[in-house]
């Protein structure tokens, strides 16, 4: 039924190959400033600093997800589940503008620019401001985005734990950074899907296929987003905005431009997301950040100075993983080892020297939307239940690692 919305343009992907852009409101979309500006930001924040071919960006991303958002409705329809042509629009309008949000450096610097922000509320925002502008032709979009239509199947497939987002990402982010463990068989899970009572089913046949994905998302984490240089680099990109705001409080001059000087000496709230503010958030993407921290390396400030250096020269922090939480007198220690090495001072030295953690969990079992599986019998499981694999049951455990960053120079002799 895919003659039902006709193409207009064919983007050549290096991933899916030839995406089709349907006529009218899709394209209409894509050409906005607010989506245009996607291809400014790029998917994958620093990470291009350990894989170099990690240069794609949050806008080839989302077309790639309307992609298969596509290939999942049309197998949808050929397994004779009804779904109409506004809701068919609707779900690849949905999934077009689900990181429509997000702001410079991606994930990095998400609390940072509005502190307490989340990209989902942005991305929300945008999409009413959007809608208005469309005259009411997203509405059901963003019912669907919010999970507040009555078919849940939709909302499952922009935003769940098979949705088109992460099919989309694991596959891209693994063909630009090269590593081979996020391939997994995308269109074999599609071919699978199906709906029962308005929730999205997987059909028995494709269990393993399922757990692949999985076990491939968990893997990814480790490997690419949650690599311990990548992490170094973003975090000493927090800092650098930190130390900013800092210099700020303390009434020291800092180079700012009228856009993200906006956001800096202004108190903006995640829950005061008027016109002026979005407008104003529309103007980010990754080259102001870069562009400020290649002014802010010869600042007079020590502080500022060393970590955008360290950032520009990608002189990173060296990142240390345990199972345990670091001690206090640990980091302590640290600090003190540095501010003797150095001119800094211990206050100045938690900029460099300092502990956290990140956490990493592939499947989320006992969540409101578990993926579940149809057995030709009509008996339906979810995936832990389902699979004859216990390693399901452990991947459904959060993995929580303790990190220390510190300076080279203390590295153990």
């Amino acid at each position: 039924m895919r003659d039902t919305i006709k193409p207009s343009k064919i983007i050549n992907d290096p991933v899916h190959g030839f995406i089709e852009v349907p006529r009218g409101t899709l394209l209409s979309l894509i050409d906005t400033p607010a989506f245009q500006r996607l291809r400014r930001i790029k998917q994958l924040g620093q990470s291009s600093m350990v894989y170099p071919g990690a240069m794609h960006t949050r806008f080839n991303h989302a077309l790639g997800a309307m992609h298969l958002m596509r290939q999942a409705l049309d197998v949808l329809r050929r397994k004779k589940v009804d779904i109409s042509k506004k809701e068919y629009k609707a779900a690849l309008i949905a999934i077009l503008m689900h990181d429509l949000g997000h702001g410079p450096f991606s994930h990095a610097l998400e609390h940072v620019i509005i502190p307490g922000l989340h990209h989902e509320d942005m991305s929300l925002a945008l999409m009413q401001q959007l809608n208005r502008q469309f005259k009411g032709k997203l509405s059901l979009a963003i019912e669907m985005f919010e999970d507040t239509y009555e078919r849940k199947f939709f909302h499952q497939l922009v935003s769940g734990q098979l949705d088109m987002d992460r099919m989309d990402y694991l596959i891209r982010d693994s063909f630009f950074t090269g590593v081979a463990e996020g391939i997994v068989g995308i269109d074999r899970i599609i071919k699978i899907l199906n709906v029962y009572r308005d929730e999205l089913v997987c059909e028995d046949k494709g269990i393993y296929s399922i757990e692949k994905f999985i076990q491939s998302r968990r893997l990814m984490y480790w490997q690419v987003y949650l690599h311990k240089a990548a992490l170094s680099a973003e975090y000493i990109a927090v800092n650098i905005l930190r130390r900013v705001r800092a210099l700020l409080e303390d009434e020291q001059e800092v180079f700012l431009d009228d856009t993200l000087g906006f956001f800096f000496r202004n108190r903006l709230s995640p829950d005061k997301l008027d016109e002026h503010v979005m407008s104003r958030y529309l103007q980010l993407d990754d080259t102001d950040i870069e562009y400020h921290i290649k002014k802010w390396q010869f600042h007079p400030d020590p502080v500022l100075a060393d970590l955008c250096q360290r950032f520009l020269s990608r002189k990173l922090l060296k990142v240390k993983l345990q199972n345990t939480p670091f001690e206090d007198s640990e980091v302590e220690a640290l600090r003190e080892k540095f501010t003797r090495k150095s001119d800094f001072s211990l206050a100045d030295a938690s900029y460099f020297v300092f502990s956290g953690q990140v956490s990493n969990q592939a499947y989320f079992e006992n969540s409101k939307q578990p993926i579940m599986i149809w057995f030709k019998n009509g008996e339906i499981k979810d995936l832990a239940s389902a699979s004859d694999m216990g390693n399901v049951h452990a991947l459904s455990e959060p993995v929580v690692k303790y990190y220390l960053c510190y300076p080279e120079s203390l590295r153990e002799e």
